[in-house]
């Protein structure tokens, strides 16, 4: 039996994960996941293949008080409202193209140190646009495979900031889903394309440091994309039921 075995959101992305018992899913993904994202001096997004201290420091995000918190690798924390002061920001780095509003607050100036650079807080305008899809999967299977082919014991799923792992399934299993629906808990999803992957996966997702070369493993065994040449791993999904999600729930193909 398929079960969703870890949940995994950021209200910051990049930022470490949380791992919620449920959430609710919606159209445009998880209320709140990725709803803020981090800027340099220039104004444009930082991307966390590019900045590893994103994953020392960690955020909470109350939607319904709009008061965010970031806490800090020294344990202390900072609250403030997640409003924003009005000061209208435009990104297109990478992949993703964001309009949203500068969120300052008392965890600029800490955030700011850490990074070793002026970075600021944005709120994304379109909870939508923050990623590639609303949801992505992952399986046991996979992680199973992956880390045999890598020759470790295990590998820990938070490398790769999936919000679904799941549990009873084969290896790339969900990779055979494209184009079909899944049951999730309450919610049901289209899977899409398999996910792209990037340097992030090779760091450890406590320590920020490199310490396994998840890049050149896919790609010794599973090969890269040929249009472009990317390493894959993961599918993409899209909601098609909206619903609640709980681990432990079971999953199906219909």
């Amino acid at each position: 039996m398929k079960t969703v075995a870890r949940i995994s959101t950021s209200p910051v992305k990049g930022f470490r994960l949380r791992h919620p018992s449920e959430v609710e899913l919606r159209v445009d993904g998880v209320p709140g996941n990725r709803r803020f994202f981090v800027i340099g001096a220039d104004g444009e997004r930082l991307r966390g293949s590019q900045t590893p201290w994103f994953s020392l420091l960690a955020a909470d995000y109350d939607e319904g008080a709009e008061e965010l918190t970031v806490r800090f690798p020294d344990g202390t924390a900072a609250t403030g409202s997640a409003r924003g002061d009005g000061e209208r920001i435009h990104t297109a780095a990478g992949s993703l193209d964001l309009e949203g509003v500068i969120v300052d607050g008392p965890w600029t100036e800490p955030m700011s140190a850490v990074a070793g650079e002026p970075v600021r807080l944005v709120r994304a305008d379109d909870l939508a646009a923050v990623a590639q899809a609303p949801a992505t999967i992952v399986s046991d299977g996979s992680l199973g495979r992956l880390a045999a082919e890598a020759s470790v014991d295990s590998l820990d799923s938070r490398r790769f900031r999936m919000l679904f792992e799941l549990a009873g399934c084969r290896a790339h299993e969900e990779d055979e889903w494209q184009g079909l629906h899944v049951r999730i808990g309450g919610a049901v999803v289209r899977v899409g394309d398999e996910v792209t992957r990037c340097a992030v996966t090779t760091r450890d997702p406590d320590t920020a440091t490199r310490d396994l070369d998840t890049l050149r493993v896919l790609a010794d065994y599973r090969g890269r994309r040929e249009s472009d040449g990317m390493v894959l791993f993961g599918v993409y999904a899209y909601v098609e039921q909206p619903g609640r999600v709980r681990v432990g729930d079971p999953v199906e193909l219909l």
